[in-house]
């Protein structure tokens, strides 16, 4: 599986930008970026939400899926499961054979928007 820092990294690469360019984009230093980027971040693993949006925005990349790498829930989903807590039991607790198998359903009956 990928990791934040190394998917940044890649994005922002595939991008031709510097972390001096990407950092001056999104507001911050780019030691800190570096820092990101290596996963040497001294307080947190993680930058916050709204500086992962940020860079979302400036790689042109959903931002769902930086979130989710930082191990951070987004508000979309968080607010569904906070509406919805059984049904979300109910699937955690599945074994993934069988959440396969009830997501091909799913995506079978209605097409997903997700």
């Amino acid at each position: 599986m990928m990791t934040f820092g190394s998917r940044l990294r890649e994005l922002r690469r595939a991008k031709s930008l510097s972390q001096k360019r990407l950092a001056d984009q999104v507001g911050i230093n780019y030691t800190y970026l570096s820092k990101i980027e290596s996963e040497k971040l001294d307080f947190a693993p993680y930058p916050s939400e709204d500086l992962i949006r940020k860079l979302a925005v400036a790689l042109e990349t959903d931002e769902n899926d930086l979130l989710l790498l930082a191990k951070k829930i987004p508000a979309d989903i968080r607010d569904r499961v906070i509406a919805r807590p059984e049904a979300f039991r109910t699937l955690a607790a599945l074994d993934d054979e069988t959440l396969d198998e009830v997501l091909r359903e799913v995506k079978r009956r209605k097409p997903a928007r997700c």
